[in-house]
C-alpha cells in the first residue's frame, strides 16, 4: 500500500517537452527504462569505483555499484510505501556524471575547469539526462519528469550556495525547486548509496588484500556480525565467513535506516509529497547511533583503502593523463571527434570550449582515457614501473 506523502505518478509534475503518456509504463517507469538504456548508463561499466577498471573483473565499477543501490533503494522505499519506480530511477541515475577513475577524476577536472565554472559529477548528471544524451528527435537528453529530475539534482539535499553552471543553466529553465529537500524516493536513493558503498568497499578492501579480517574485527557493526557468524558457524570456510558477515552489515544498515525513517516520517505529519519537500529537514536518515558508528566504519576505510599507498599511485598516475588530456584538447579543439565540434571550435569563447571539453573526457571510460591519452602523448601512465613512452610504430 503506497503511503499518503509518496510521489504518485498520477499527479507528476509532467516533462520540459510534452509527450503522450505510454499506454504500458508509468512516468516514473519510463524514466527509469530511458536512463537505463541511455549511452552513458552503459559506460559505466568501464569506470571506476574505487580500483582503476582494468585491475580485476570482481571489483565493483560505477555500474556494478548502480545496480546494487538500486536494488537497496526498491527494498527500503517498497517498505516504506514509497514510489518504487521513482527510487530506482533516481537510484540507477545518481552516477552517471561521474568522470573516468571515480572522484580522483573529478578533483582533476574540478581543478582544470576552475577558470571555467568548475565540474561537479551530480551537477554533470543533470547535464547529460537534460542535454549530453541526442537519441530523440524532439529534444536533446532524456526529457525525464520533473520528478526525476528534482531527485538526481537534490537526493543529496537542498542546492544552495554557488550553483554549479551544469545545474543552474537548466533550473534557469525548469525551476527545479533547489532550496527545499527532494522527495522521500530520492531521499531513500541518496541513504542507499551510503549503505552500498559502506558494504561493498569493504568486501572490495579484503579482496584486494588492502586489510584482512583481522584488522577489522575491532569496527562498530562488523565486528559484532562476524562474532554472530562464528557463533552459528564455527567451522565456515573463509570465503563463506567473509560474505555471511558482511551480509549481516548490510542487514544492520538497511534496518536502522527503516526504524529511524518510519519514527521520521510518522512525526513529520505529512500528508502529501510536497509538504516532504518544504519540511525542512530530511525524512530518510540512519540514526545518531549507527551514523557515528558508520563513521568510524569510513575512517578505517579512508586511511587503509582510499589512501592505501597502492591506491595513492594508481590516482596520481591517471591524474596525469587527465593533466594532460584536456589542456591537448583545449590547445587543438580539432583532436575531438566530429560529432563533437560542431561549430568552429577554434575561435569558439574559451568558456564554451572549456565545458565542451570536459563534456567529452568527463565521459570517458577508464579505458578509453588511458587510450586516448596514449594515443596523443605515446605514454603508458600505468607502466609497472612508472609512466614511460611508447615505441614508435
Amino acid at each position: 500500500m503506497r503511503a499518503k506523502y509518496a510521489c504518485d505518478p498520477q499527479t507528476a509534475r509532467g516533462r520540459l517537452f510534452y509527450e503522450e503518456e505510454s499506454a504500458h509504463r508509468s512516468c516514473f517507469q519510463r524514466d527509469r527504462d530511458r536512463i537505463i538504456h541511455c549511452s552513458a548508463f552503459r559506460r559505466l561499466k568501464h569506470k571506476t569505483q574505487v580500483f582503476v577498471e582494468h585491475e580485476g573483473d570482481f571489483y565493483r565499477t560505477r555500474l556494478t555499484h548502480s545496480i546494487e543501490v538500486a536494488q537497496v533503494a526498491r527494498t527500503i522505499a517498497g517498505a516504506l510505501g514509497l514510489n518504487t519506480d521513482l527510487t530506482e530511477a533516481v537510484a540507477l541515475a545518481h552516477d552517471l556524471g561521474h568522470t573516468p577513475f571515480g572522484h580522483t577524476g573529478e578533483d582533476a577536472l574540478d581543478l582544470l575547469m576552475q577558470p571555467y565554472g568548475g565540474f561537479d559529477h551530480n551537477a554533470q548528471t543533470l547535464r547529460i539526462v537534460t542535454t549530453l544524451e541526442r537519441h530523440y528527435a524532439d529534444f536533446d537528453g532524456l526529457n525525464l519528469t520533473w520528478d526525476t529530475l528534482e531527485g538526481i539534482a537534490k537526493h543529496n539535499g537542498p542546492v544552495t550556495g554557488d550553483i554549479p553552471y551544469a545545474l543552474s543553466e537548466y533550473n534557469a529553465k525548469h525551476d527545479l525547486e533547489l532550496h527545499t529537500h527532494a522527495s522521500a524516493e530520492a531521499q531513500v536513493a541518496a541513504l542507499s548509496d551510503d549503505v552500498a558503498y559502506n558494504n561493498h568497499d569493504l568486501h572490495d578492501g579484503l579482496r584486494a588484500g588492502l586489510f584482512s579480517e583481522a584488522d577489522i574485527q575491532d569496527l562498530p557493526i562488523v565486528g559484532p556480525a562476524y562474532a554472530e557468524v562464528d557463533k552459528i558457524y564455527p567451522d565456515l570456510d573463509p570465503y563463506r565467513r567473509r560474505h555471511e558477515a558482511l551480509r549481516r552489515v548490510f542487514g544492520v544498515m538497511v534496518t536502522d535506516v527503516l526504524t529511524e525513517s518510519r519514527s521520521r516520517l510518522q512525526q513529520s505529519n505529512c500528508t502529501d509529497a510536497q509538504e516532504i519537500r518544504e519540511l525542512g529537514r530530511p525524512v530518510i536518515a540512519f540514526s545518531n547511533p549507527l551514523w557515528g558508528e558508520l563513521k568510524e566504519i569510513r575512517k578505517f576505510l579512508f586511511s587503509n583503502m582510499y589512501r592505501a599507498p597502492s591506491v595513492m599511485e594508481q590516482r596520481r598516475r591517471v591524474t596525469i593523463a587527465l593533466n594532460d588530456l584536456f589542456p591537448a584538447y583545449m590547445a587543438d579543439p580539432s583532436l575531438l571527434p566530429d560529432r563533437w565540434q560542431g561549430q568552429s571550435l577554434a575561435h569558439a569563447d574559451r568558456t564554451v570550449l572549456a565545458r565542451l571539453v570536459v563534456d567529452y573526457i568527463a565521459g570517458m571510460t577508464d579505458r578509453f582515457a588511458l587510450q586516448q591519452h596514449a594515443l596523443l602523448t605515446g605514454t603508458n601512465v600505468l607502466a609497472e614501473d612508472g609512466p614511460v613512452r611508447l615505441p614508435a610504430y
